[in-house]
């Protein structure tokens, strides 16, 4: 039996290799490869996981053998920016919401990954509508609330999802913070806060450069040097003009890499986000317009794309179940309202991807990329159009229409 057992792990492999590497030809009446215009009668070859080719029918031929999938609209998969799924359960319930912890105001050494939960059924909630890559991770609500990760949303434990176990670490001023803590209870005393402990992490970095014993491991200081040294960016959850504006002060001061996450009132400091170079990743066009949100505008992504202000769009964070929405229906308020159907879909796939350091892989259709698309039956922004296959990495991962 003992001579049998590596045959029989031999066969296996060989069995499980054509799933794990399927050689896949995606069909559409239309393809958007985003990176280039959209292909009439369009083909996407894909080969061990890969885009191995992408073009017209009538110049990309499916090899005999190959497994062929056929839609109205072929587009890559989506892209979510920011979002807390995978800490946040679909249930609301205690043991599924681990997006914020309220013991600290200032923990940054908190890692998305030792809390995401792949088999959350709201992960395949988003997968189904076409979501394949999302940037997620402790939400907004704390000055410095962790460390956020990329993951596909595929597998049973998160070595199965992940693309990368610490993208960003996320920050939050506003009063989200006031009504979380007792400290910090101003806006000024929350910017205060954190620029004293910024100074504390280059204090920390001179002693482990200094000569003689090193001090002692610090977790919260080394996640704060990751941002301080240019390795790691900081997200920062602002709403308000005056928050905005004090996350840019910061990042000047300091010198960090900033994405501006949320900003319901970038529109009002666009000149200002502009010459900072700063990302913007939208809170959801179809926020709630209360407190720090009031005034939101649904227009905003076009205020910004027009200002020459890079954008993405995200699923977000509400306070009600399920914490999350689905990028797929922002995009589809925000080509309404301004945006256009070219810069929605751009806002959560390539554009998306760049917001977080993923468009090397994912975002667009073209050669080298992971094969992540989404099969629509329809305008994926008419509401009466449907999910009706998804592709992570060449797997199908979906084929039922959503």
């Amino acid at each position: 039996m003992s001579r049998l057992a590596p045959l029989a792990a031999l066969l296996a492999a060989a069995l499980a290799a054509p799933a794990l590497h399927a050689q896949l030809a995606v069909r559409g009446e239309t393809v958007y490869p985003v990176s280039g215009a959209p292909i009439r009668d369009g083909v996407v070859l894909v080969r061990g996981g890969k885009i191995e080719r992408v073009g017209p029918a009538s110049q990309v031929a499916v090899p005999a053998g190959w497994r062929v999938l056929t839609a109205k609209v072929v587009t890559p998969g989506l892209v979510d920016a920011h979002s807390v799924v995978g800490l946040a359960g679909m249930l609301g319930q205690g043991d599924d919401q681990d997006q914020l912890d309220r013991t600290d105001a200032v923990q940054p050494e908190l890692r998305a990954v030792d809390a995401y939960n792949a088999s959350d059924p709201l992960v395949a909630w988003l997968r189904g509508l076409g979501v394949t890559t999302v940037h997620t991770g402790h939400g907004p609500g704390a000055l410095a609330s962790g460390q956020t990760m990329v993951v596909k949303t595929r597998g049973d434990h998160v070595g199965d999802a992940m693309v990368d176990s610490a993208t960003m670490v996320a920050f939050t001023l506003g009063r989200s913070v006031q009504g979380n803590f007792r400290t910090p209870g101003t806006r000024a005393r929350g910017v205060s806060m954190l620029r004293t402990e910024f100074l504390k992490a280059r204090e920390y970095e001179r002693k482990l450069k200094a000569p003689g014993t090193p001090p002692a491991r610090d977790l919260k200081m080394e996640a704060l040097l990751e941002v301080l040294s240019g390795r790691r960016p900081a997200l920062f959850t602002a709403q308000q003009a005056p928050e905005i504006l004090a996350a840019l002060r910061l990042a000047r001061e300091f010198g960090f890499r900033l994405v501006l996450d949320g900003a319901a009132e970038a529109y009002l400091v666009a000149d200002e986000i502009r010459a900072a170079g700063v990302p913007v990743i939208l809170h959801p066009t179809m926020v709630r317009t209360n407190g720090e949100t009031e005034n939101a505008s649904l227009e905003t992504a076009k205020l910004l794309r027009d200002a020459g202000i890079p954008v993405a769009l995200q699923s977000g964070f509400e306070g009600y179940v399920p914490k999350t929405r689905v990028v797929l229906f922002e995009a589809a308020v925000a080509a309404a309202n301004g945006l256009g159907p070219d810069g929605a879909l751009r806002a959560v796939t390539l554009d998306a991807a760049r917001a977080i350091g993923m468009e090397r892989r994912v975002g667009s259709l073209e050669p080298g990329k992971d094969a992540d698309l989404a099969l629509f039956d329809g305008d994926p922004f008419e509401f009466t159009s449907h999910v009706c296959g998804v592709v992570i990495e060449g797997a199908v991962v979906s084929d039922q229409c959503r």
